[in-house]
């Protein structure tokens, strides 16, 4: 599934008319919140796993 330049064009075309001008970067400032707020929750979660791991895991005494 390879995308060259004629199809990114025709795709954009059609995105232009079905939505017009005004509200593409509305769609795009939404659409950037939204990969944000995922990106927050995936390192949430990793932190939450972490300090998990960490306090499950027996304390070693020097």
């Amino acid at each position: 599934m390879n995308l060259g330049a004629p199809e990114i064009i025709l795709i954009a075309l059609i995105v232009l008319l079905l939505f017009g001008g005004k509200k593409i970067p509305e769609l795009m400032k939404g659409l950037g919140k939204g990969v944000s707020n995922f990106k927050k929750g995936l390192k949430d979660i990793e932190d939450d796993i972490k300090e998990d791991i960490k306090s499950d895991a027996p304390e070693v005494k020097k």
